[in-house]
């Protein structure tokens, strides 16, 4: 019997089947597609994933850099410019690579990892039993798992199997047209990258510009073709039908500008794309017996801000050592119901902020009101700062002590000065296994009956006022230094009795 199925070879499908494989579990991973989807999609991965993605030696591998993540200086909220640099502590973090790119590291790692992905497989029907859940694909095979998850996207056939509601709000207001773009030398502004128009003035780079008659956005990724969207709010519905040209798309430019710009395709593949409306949608549940949900499968969301990638991967990493651990056997009781409990509030937070930025991009006095307003909040840093930790998902602190300050929270980037020097904590988290950090010595013991699941390192902390830590797999703080009965109560209650 196979451990884990896993519908979807997108990044949260490949992501969690990176960290099954880390576990000791052997997940199959089923691809409808016969072959990666070369569609442009999300354009880069931003929040504290990119952190997480460092914890599990990816980031290096997608940045082609070998220092840590640094916070990006500035970001935009709801078509606001959002100035970081006034924060004390900044929490945003940005890694502006295709998602094309993403999935490919991801189905190396995968495959470095020993991970069966099997493409041209498609999930039509299944059966759940007791101890299983029996899978029929389009070629008529029949696969038996323990386990399956959906990671099939937004229109997932495992939800509809599983019979899973998925309520919501289709908004088809708005219209976005987005495409890969070329523009004459002379258009770019040489001091900020921007995009020069005669007649308007310089739509700023990375951002989003609202104007009262729609929104737009210039992306001048290095190394690879612009990218310049719309969106609009037009009185009468726009059909997605007819196949999207570069000549629609500067028409809606100059509906929104009041001037018109030359736009050029760029050699090789393009991206010419219209959406019409959104769909905000959290399912009903994450879990009907052993079929789970994780990433689009669970919830969708307006794109504004980019927190796709960073909700759907983390959704991966809580969900995989809590199935990992259900699987082998050492789950505590509720283990695996947890996932929902903590991911779902999740989903809730970014549901909250997409709608909140939708309604701020949109036209009308009111909304222009409600922007000066805004204007003058966000040049206060704590408000920036509450901004920034929205949007970054910083703010996501899970149920845990509230004795404890620290315990819910993701750990700090801690640095522990052992035997062997400096060690980064995202170096000792890259086995995606529970970490017990002792800078006093003394915990070893308290921890050694969970010796089998739970690594312990001694060593002076720094970056942290505790004196010790009891990670999760997915980096959230299990426990802060308490006595030890403290410690085997958390031990217990995240990883299990001890064998």
């Amino acid at each position: 019997m196979i451990d884990v199925l896993i519908a979807g070879a997108g990044p949260n499908g490949l992501m969690l089947a990176c960290e099954l494989a880390l576990a000791g579990v052997h997940p199959v991973v089923l691809e409808r597609h016969p072959a990666p989807v070369g569609e442009p999609r999300a354009n880069g991965l931003v929040g504290q994933v990119v952190r997480l993605l460092d914890r599990r030696g990816l980031y290096s591998r997608l940045s082609g850099e070998n220092t840590p993540p640094v916070p990006q200086p500035a970001f935009t909220f709801g078509a606001f410019p959002l100035d970081l640099t006034m924060l004390a502590e900044n929490p945003h973090y940005v890694l502006g690579v295709p998602q094309a790119q993403l999935e490919a590291a991801l189905a190396a790692r995968a495959a470095e990892l020993g991970v069966d992905v099997r493409r041209g497989h498609e999930v039509v029907d299944l059966r759940q039993r007791p101890d299983a859940v029996e899978v029929r694909l389009a070629d008529g095979t029949h696969l038996t798992s323990r386990f399956l998850v959906g990671a099939d996207g937004g229109r997932s056939i495992v939800r509809r199997l599983a019979g899973i509601d998925f309520p919501g709000v289709t908004n088809d207001r708005s219209v976005s047209r987005t495409a890969t773009v070329t523009v004459p030398a002379s258009s770019i502004d040489p001091d900020t990258g921007g995009l020069r128009v005669p007649g308007y003035g310089v739509v700023p780079p990375f951002q989003h510009t609202r104007t009262e008659q729609g929104l737009i956005a210039w992306a001048p990724f290095p190394g690879r073709p612009a990218i310049l969207s719309t969106t609009e709010w037009p009185d009468t519905a726009t059909s997605d039908e007819t196949p999207m040209d570069l000549a629609e798309l500067r028409a809606s430019v100059s509906r929104v500008l009041g001037v018109d710009i030359p736009l050029g395709a760029p050699d090789g593949p393009a991206l010419l794309r219209r959406l019409t409306g959104r769909n905000t949608r959290i399912a009903a549940h994450y879990r009907a017996g052993r079929v789970l949900l994780v990433g689009d499968a669970a919830h969708v969301h307006p794109a504004i801000g980019g927190p796709g990638l960073n909700l759907g991967l983390q959704d991966a990493v809580n969900l995989g050592w809590k199935l990992a651990a259900t699987v082998s056997g050492w789950a505590p009781p509720g283990l695996l119901d947890t996932y929902e409990t903590e991911r779902r509030p999740a989903a809730e937070r970014v549901v909250m902020s997409t709608q909140a930025q939708s309604a701020l991009i949109a036209p009308g006095d009111e909304v222009t009101g409600l922007r000066e307003l805004f204007a003058e909040l966000l040049a206060k840093p704590e408000v920036t700062g509450h901004v920034a930790e929205l949007m970054s998902g910083a703010d996501i602190s899970y149920p845990a002590d509230p004795a404890d300050p620290l315990a819910g929270r993701c750990a700090p980037d801690v640095v522990v000065h052992g035997d062997n020097g400096p060690t980064r904590l995202a170096e000792l988290t890259r086995a995606a296994r529970p970490l017990l950090l002792d800078s006093t010595g003394t915990y070893a013991a308290a921890a050694a009956p969970w010796r089998d699941r739970v690594d312990v390192v001694t060593g002076r902390l720094e970056g942290t006022p505790a004196t010790a830590l009891l990670v999760r797999p997915d980096c959230f703080v299990a426990w802060s230094a308490g006595d030890a009965d403290t410690l085997r109560a958390s031990l217990t209650h995240h990883f299990g009795l001890p064998r």
